[in-house]
């Protein structure tokens, strides 16, 4: 019956976002790839925003449900009926009557099973698409038979880009790159490696001069031999400078200057859950990743674990469950362990299947009484807030469904802000 519902729902809302669109004709920037789609969302709309009447997705709106909601300006209802006839009467409102309605979209377009995207993308034509990153092992790959069948899905959005669109392009990655071959109009590559048009060099982690703690990440951005220097404060890895180089883009492609594009980007502020930093109890530092996991985010997450320069601490990875990755799990969640054996001093594991990540990185030679291993994530965020000492710096990642954000919340100084820090705060979160 819940099934049935949704459907109706999902029909109803797409037909009023496809007449709200035909009736205002907005233009869109729509992000899609495996990797990264939120950040790069919000960075883009920090871009465009002082330029532009502008409506974004709010948090990681991308399905067939999520995206008309932000096409109608509207939240999800959850389980609730009489919230979803609301939404619907809003929509309404917008077909009959004249409305003050945003010039420009900021779409976020994703994937969970095959057909998801081609189905969007048959009523939602992009003036500007941006690909983000794919992976070996995609986010989702479980219900699909193969990489090249997550790439062929997301590529239905740079199908569906008008002919008079721009294309924007991770040149760092290949596999993305090669939509350069599906689109004979404008495009822009960003990057950090090679010929990027758009390029990021000179990448650094920004420490407070005070305490020594890690504060943000600077970086250059080269384009056409132009060079600005960008700082990002609260949060770290090279998926922000990813996300800030797609936004600056998108901002040519709109006619703004670097300039313009960079001085936006200092009111940026990342998504929670994606690596940002937290004040942490016993004066620690905490590195939420808790939004969702894969193993690229995971590599890349415990690559800048590695690579920070403590004065004093010890760096603690506290890793969970890496989902719907099908036949790659085992595999994924050793040569995270083989990785984490590297990066970090104490290794926390929750869930049953990074047991592998577990018994991987002792394998490596970490010490069996510095690897603890936990079924869920209530009882490792009560253990490990026994655990923490002065100056550590913990990083929290794993998968939705196994709500790492109640570990942050355990173990973070603010706790009366963790409604406005934290992911998966909302009422209906909570009673899950």
């Amino acid at each position: 019956m819940k099934n049935i519902f949704k459907k109706i729902i999902s029909t109803i809302i797409q037909l009023e976002a496809r007449a709200i669109l035909k009736k205002y004709k907005p233009k869109i920037v729509a992000i899609t790839g495996s990797v990264g789609k939120t950040s790069t969302k919000d960075a883009i709309y920090a871009v465009m925003a002082k330029s532009f009447y502008a409506r974004k997705s709010e948090k990681s709106f991308n399905s067939d449900i999520g995206i008309p909601l932000t096409i109608m300006g509207c939240n999800t209802a959850w389980d609730n009926p009489l919230k979803w006839l609301q939404n619907i009467w809003v929509g309404l409102m917008y077909i009959v009557l004249k409305k003050k309605y945003p010039e420009w979209l900021v779409l976020e377009v994703g994937a969970d099973r095959p057909g998801d995207i081609k189905k969007v993308s048959a009523w939602l034509k992009p003036n500007i698409a941006v690909v983000t990153k794919f992976a070996d092992v995609p986010v989702h790959i479980e219900y699909f038979k193969s990489k090249a069948e997550v790439i062929a899905e997301k590529g239905n959005l740079v199908d569906a880009l008008r002919h008079d669109g721009t294309l924007i392009l991770n040149s760092d990655d290949s596999d993305v790159f090669a939509f350069k071959n599906k689109f004979s109009n404008k495009i822009i590559s960003y990057g950090m490696m090679g010929d990027a048009l758009v390029r990021a060099s000179n990448y650094s982690v920004y420490y407070s001069e005070k305490t020594g703690e890690p504060f943000g990440i600077n970086f250059k951005v080269e384009y056409m031999g132009n060079c600005l220097p960008v700082k990002i404060i609260g949060t770290l890895g090279a998926n922000n400078i990813y996300a800030s180089l797609a936004a600056i883009s998108v901002g040519l492609a709109l006619g703004l200057n670097l300039v313009e594009s960079t001085e936006s980007l200092l009111k940026y502020v990342p998504p929670r859950g994606r690596m940002n930093l937290l004040r942490g109890i016993s004066d620690s530092t905490i590195v939420d990743d808790t939004y969702n996991s894969s193993p690229v985010a995971t590599t890349s997450a415990l690559n800048t674990l590695k690579d920070l320069k403590l004065t004093t601490g010890r760096k603690i990875a506290i890793l969970g469950d890496m989902m719907e990755l099908g036949k790659y799990t085992v595999e994924s969640h050793e040569k995270a362990g083989e990785l984490a054996s590297q990066s970090c001093d104490i290794l926390v594991t929750v869930g049953l299947r990074s047991r592998a990540l577990a018994e991987k990185a002792i394998d490596m030679g970490m010490s069996e009484k510095n690897v603890l291993q936990f079924d869920n994530s209530i009882e490792a965020g009560k253990y490990v807030k026994t655990l923490i000492k002065t100056g550590d710096i913990i990083l929290v990642k794993g998968s939705q469904s196994t709500r790492m954000e109640r570990v942050v919340k355990d173990i973070m100084l603010e706790i009366d802000s963790a409604a406005d820090l934290l992911v998966r705060q909302d009422e209906e979160w909570q009673k899950r």
